[in-house]
């Protein structure tokens, strides 16, 4: 009789689990998910007698994990007991200077006051060089290139539907616009070296494509053309054929079934005059603001780009550096590990040179790669940033559980697959709203972070005010750590705020 009962009971739960749209792990992978949150629940207590302490986890730790999460899922982000990081063997660690008289914090039922903590950027994307569609990005947190096919279609509907709610951007990915770009948000629209959507009939470039496709598409505010990305800088990219469906094949102009492989570089222009004239073109032709992304290597490359835009007053109106520790795309171990620096050494590298050549003011400069957590993203306004974009922090948002199985197509959460099965487990209207959620808090953070340190704005707080701890040596102020003299540092007062 009981074990009728314990069957019917496993039954009922194995029903309502198919059939609720709030956790994808148990609409996935019913009855055995719950034991993923009891083994999560009790993870604290086992790690700390038996594997790894908070702090220890790759690329994410446990720490910066439920942060996001309870952040997505308006739950209480506060962390109890002091830090648990031994601060004084902690290594390239920052730490912030907060005003003696910090500015008042608003709270709900104060003059002024915004649920949504809105913070737009100082600068307008396109104005220095006079583009007929330059705009003021409303919020400097957006999400960061990942493109339809690497990502689920209910998580790209997800992700756009979530920056609609937070008034943020949503870059494409090299992928191309989908249906599912399509749900209301803004979208950067970048254009790799496969020129998805912008992709003649022998797959090079076509300006008549590139035209149609921001004509056809107007939510598309600005073009960002990829060099190179912080998960396989210098490698071409590659979407398994298992993974090129019908839909896919249709948005990028190739066969199903096979194995979509983007080149190393582009093929529409060599060299950095060719590129500031391709840059050029595109902005003409479309109107919009148009910039490039890439990870940092030398500096050879970017004192030439500098050199010709301050010649010429020509060339891309925003940058978008990504660090060596960037990954949403899958690539060979050597160039995730070793190929390309990490941001704030590769972000620092190119400001510096752009600062010196007196084209700071000029560009928006916009960093990626793990900058989605209160502290990086801070520190990297203090090095110049006037946005950020997130990636895995997003995914993390909307139910990603850094399984690490993104390159094999079977995400149990459903955000980083083309198996159904999976997919059906993430439901988009749910996740867009934890987005939202995320996007709204990490904003929230940095109002505080500045306020506290006597500013407006974070990209106001000057890298002076930043110090970086690294062992029993002690703290290294953030502009020597950094390579930055009293001219780098300098903040454009008058922008508004």
């Amino acid at each position: 009789m009981f074990w009728l009962l314990g069957i019917f009971f496993l039954a009922v739960v194995v029903v309502y689990d198919l059939n609720q749209k709030r956790h994808a792990i148990l609409r996935n992978f019913p009855l055995v998910g719950h034991f993923r949150y009891w083994l999560e629940k009790v993870g604290p207590e086992l790690r700390q007698y038996i594997v790894t302490s908070n702090n220890e986890e790759r690329p994410f730790s446990r720490d910066q994990r439920r942060w996001i999460y309870s952040s997505a899922k308006m739950e209480n982000n506060y962390f109890g007991f002091g830090t648990d990081n031994d601060l004084d063997v902690a290594q390239n660690y920052v730490i912030f200077h907060h005003a003696a008289f910090p500015l008042l914090e608003q709270h709900q039922g104060d003059p002024g006051y915004d649920p949504h903590y809105a913070l737009a950027c100082r600068k307008t994307m396109g104005a220095s060089h006079g583009r007929k569609k330059a705009f003021r990005p409303e919020s400097v947190v957006n999400v960061s290139a990942m493109s339809f096919g690497s990502l689920s279609a209910p998580a790209i509907t997800a992700l756009n539907r979530g920056v609609q709610l937070a008034g943020a951007l949503h870059n494409t990915g090299e992928g191309g616009v989908s249906s599912h770009h399509l749900q209301g948000g803004d979208l950067i629209w970048q254009i790799g070296t496969g020129y998805f959507g912008a992709r003649a009939a022998n797959g090079g470039f076509s300006l008549e494509e590139c035209v149609s496709t921001c004509e056809k598409y107007p939510s598309i505010r600005a073009i960002e053309v990829k060099l190179s990305q912080g998960a396989k800088p210098g490698v071409g990219g590659i979407l398994p054929g298992v993974k090129v469906t019908a839909e896919i094949a249709g948005i990028r102009g190739i066969p199903q079934g096979k194995d979509c492989v983007s080149p190393s570089r582009h093929l529409a222009f060599d060299g950095v005059v060719g590129m500031i004239q391709f840059v050029e073109e595109l902005a003409d032709a479309t109107g919009l603001p148009v910039g490039i992304k890439s990870a940092v290597g030398g500096g050879e490359f970017w004192e030439e780009l500098a050199n010709e835009m301050k010649a010429s007053g020509k060339g891309p109106d925003f940058l978008t550096i990504d660090g060596g520790e960037g990954g949403t795309g899958a690539g060979p171990l050597v160039f995730t590990d070793h190929v390309a620096l990490p941001f704030r050494f590769g972000f620092s590298r190119v400001f510096r040179i752009f600062a010196d050549a007196g084209l700071s003011d000029d560009i928006v400069f916009i960093g990626s790669g793990r900058l989605g957590l209160p502290d990086s993203a801070f520190l990297a306004f203090g090095l110049g940033c006037d946005m950020v974009n997130v990636a895995r922090e997003a995914m993390l948002a909307i139910g990603c559980i850094q399984a690490q199985r993104c390159e094999t197509g079977h995400c149990p959460t459903g955000v980083a697959t083309q198996n159904e099965w999976l997919q059906r487990g993430l439901d988009p209207t749910d996740k867009s709203v934890r987005l939202s959620n995320y996007i709204m808090t990490l904003r929230k953070e940095l109002i505080r972070l500045s306020r506290a340190c006597g500013h407006e704005h974070p990209s106001m707080v000057p890298l002076s005010q930043m110090e970086i701890l690294n062992g029993p040596g002690g703290p290294t102020p953030a502009p020597a750590m950094y390579g930055y003299e009293e001219g780098h540092q300098e903040k454009a007062q008058a922008l508004e705020v």
